[in-house]
């Protein structure tokens, strides 16, 4: 996908008009942003898990995997119990959509038990 067609999905499926308006390359920003804050500890509930791999569900929509590869390796190395569905942003079986960050604590952690999807 281009650029603009990108940002017309976007605008048709009602996303925000910055994230619309940074397109491609904030998607790509906003991933990367998202996998640091796993990295480091992620600090939201499951609800905003989830809304972060729904932004990974439009970068593959968009043909941006090659854009993403590194940073999707670094995710998967931080995931636990990848036999989880814990999502479903796209179509098949994405491996973000499985597992959550070993690291998960807090309002993370809280919710992952109460949906039942912890050990």
């Amino acid at each position: 996908m281009t650029d603009e067609e990108v940002r017309r999905y976007l605008a048709e499926n009602g996303y925000p008009l910055h994230v619309v308006q940074a397109g491609r390359e904030g998607l790509i920003r906003r991933w990367r942003e998202f996998v640091e804050e796993v990295e480091r500890g992620y600090e939201y509930g499951l609800e905003d898990y989830r809304n972060d791999l729904d932004l990974r569900g439009v970068i593959a929509m968009a043909g941006l995997d090659h854009d993403v590869a590194d940073m999707d390796k670094r995710l998967a190395a931080m995931l636990t119990r990848t036999d989880v569905r814990v999502w479903e942003s796209a179509s098949q079986h994405p491996f973000w959509d499985f597992g959550y960050p070993r690291n998960a604590s807090g309002p993370l952690l809280k919710d992952l038990r109460r949906a039942g999807l912890t050990e």
